[in-house]
């Protein structure tokens, strides 16, 4: 047995190797250099001032076409990982055949931390940390640091760098860590970057890379024209499987109507087809060009069902310092306040915005009960203020240090009292008589809340987590069966999903304000579709207009508005039951 135990040994080792392919891939005539094609320049720039990652230091190099002309700004292609897949050398010949716009080149390469001494300790490699993760930090960097830095540059012969800010004449691209980081740029500024390159790429479990699949089918589809390269015996490792993950990635955005085309190798985890193909892709990706790169159709049923084809958020008013609080009475106006200057805006059925003569002093929630009444929660006097159609104030409860509230058909109030982040916040249920009363405590900050439409279950988020969650209303008011419900998604950057305002439609689905977008929620607590907001972090939502089809939204000093295809449902209303929920 142990003579046999080597032999076994070898038998098995060329089994592997056997199976290992063979990669040898036709050269593109792109891929090598041609007499008579005139060569672009290279200059190499050493960037060490970045304020989005301190302290690093990279090298990037600038490739600009003979063809360039500083009277025109040029495309762009951004490439991780510097020069890869003979770049320049592809990019003289393709322009010259115009097969490809004048493109300058940006090559950029990851940030180093340099240690104070380099005999005793190592530098910070921060290729994972700016390449790997989710979120909009490296896109920021090089819009805001390296594309601004590279036009400071000028060619040999003087002439400026200059540099087309308009995205459909913006590709990027790169392979393994690299090809993510591109993906991820182009994914959170589409409108900087639509045509993307990905080889061999980490959609892999390193800093979250595994979600794009399930967040491409959830989130409206973007103006993105997507190549993909893996190979079937990448790696697949503790992290995950990289071809699997590829293939995951094509799924996904050829389901949510992207104009994507992937070449699937037998290849490993190198940039040999990638290498080949590169010439290919190119021309590919920029086809077409000045026409720009559409926005496609997506099969997922709830963003389907919901949204207006054609339409998209409209600007309402602007120039307030925090807007919270909205919400809309019975005949489908909207009312918010600017917490800072505690004005209280009405935004009629036409669009137009007014000022009420309602001073609550750092008022943030808003509501209405059947009657017409205005209810508002007065943070900065800790009370529950109402407001008749007269706008005379009285105040129901004190001494409670509110942020939102819900307004029950039968009367009931339901308060949500948070005490910072730390602090379990408070539950109030103010009767109609002005009983006032705790029904619960415990919730991390207790944000936005909401009635079902059958008004028998109640809806609070918590903004310190990312969890909806949901309570069983008692004939009494009062709460049971307290359970975390609706899970939502959290950004890269965050320890939460800041979940803020909630309002369902007239079938259950319920839309939550989260520092990802408008996450919408099926009846049993899945998200199924994410609307991203057109300005900052979106902090309320409400339905209004004369059929409750109009889905507002305030983001920081912004309100906007979206026609949807489904109609809001109020707290207010005369309670009725819905459909049975897909399970």
């Amino acid at each position: 047995m142990k003579k046999l135990l080597p032999l076994l040994l070898i038998f098995t080792n060329a089994l592997v190797y056997a199976q290992t392919p063979l990669e040898k891939y036709e050269i593109d005539s792109a891929s090598v250099e041609h007499p008579g094609v005139p060569k672009g320049e290279l200059i190499k720039v050493v960037f060490n001032k970045s304020k989005i990652f301190p302290g690093t230091s990279r090298e990037y190099w600038i490739y600009v076409p003979s063809q360039y002309s500083p009277e025109k700004p040029a495309c762009v292609y951004v490439n991780q990982d510097g020069i890869q897949m003979k770049a320049p050398t592809v990019f003289d010949n393709l322009i010259y055949k115009n097969e490809m716009p004048v493109t300058i080149g940006i090559f950029i390469m990851p940030g180093r931390v340099p240690a104070p001494d380099s005999a005793v300790s190592l530098d910070r490699v921060n290729r994972s940390f700016e390449y790997d993760g989710l979120g909009a930090a490296y896109g920021r960097f090089i819009l805001e640091e390296i594309l601004p830095d590279a036009e400071t540059q000028k060619t040999h012969d003087g002439k400026p760098i200059r540099l087309s800010k308009n995205g459909n004449d913006r590709a990027i691209g790169g392979s393994s860590s690299g090809a993510i980081a591109a993906f991820s740029v182009a994914w959170e500024y589409p409108n900087s970057f639509t045509r993307v390159f990905s080889s061999i790429g980490t959609y892999v479990g390193f800093r979250g890379g595994e979600r794009y699949p399930t967040l491409i089918r959830k989130f409206e589809p973007k103006p993105l024209r997507i190549f993909l390269q893996d190979g079937a015996t990448d790696l697949n490792i503790y992290a995950g499987d990289w071809f699997k993950s590829n293939e995951m990635m094509e799924r996904a955005l050829v389901f949510s109507g992207y104009e994507v085309r992937h070449v699937w190798g037998e290849g490993g985890h190198n940039g040999k087809q990638a290498t080949s193909i590169f010439p290919d892709a190119m021309r590919w990706l920029w086809k077409d060009w000045p026409q720009p790169v559409t926005v496609g159709n997506t099969k997922n049923e709830c963003l389907n069902n919901i949204l207006q084809p054609g339409e998209n958020w409209e600007l309402v008013g602007e120039g307030y310092q925090f807007t919270e609080g909205l919400t809309s009475n019975k005949d489908g106006e909207v009312f918010f306040q600017d917490i800072p200057n505690s004005k209280t805006y009405k935004i009629g059925i036409d669009g137009k915005l007014s000022t009420l003569p309602i001073d609550p002093k750092k008022a943030s929630g808003t509501a209405f009960g059947a009657d017409g009444t205005m209810y508002v929660v007065a943070g900065g006097s800790k009370q529950i203020l109402s407001f008749d159609k007269n706008y005379k104030v009285k105040v129901i409860a004190d001494s409670i240090s509110g942020n939102d509230l819900a307004v029950a058909n039968n009367g009931n109030i339901y308060v949500t009292a948070p005490k910072g982040t730390e602090n379990p916040s408070e539950i109030y249920l103010i009767r109609p008589n002005g009983e006032k009363l705790v029904v619960d405590r415990g919730l991390k900050f207790a944000n936005g809340i909401v009635l079902t439409p059958d008004q028998t279950q109640l809806y609070i988020t918590e903004s310190a987590s990312h969890w909806v969650w949901i309570y069983s209303i008692l004939p009494d008011g009062t709460l049971t069966n307290k359970q975390r419900y609706g899970w939502l998604h959290t950004p890269d950057d965050r320890d939460n999903a800041w979940p803020d305002g909630i309002k369902c439609d007239s079938e259950g689905t319920l839309y939550v304000a989260t520092n990802m977008g408008i996450q919408v929620l099926d009846q049993i607590g899945r998200v199924n579709a994410i609307l991203k907001v057109p300005f900052g972090n979106v902090s309320n939502c409400c339905f209004g207009g004369t059929d409750l089809s109009m889905f507002y939204i305030t983001c920081g000093q912004k309100v906007y508005r979206r026609k949807l295809k489904v109609k809001g449902v109020n707290s207010f209303n005369p309670p009725y039951k819905i459909k049975n929920p897909k399970v």
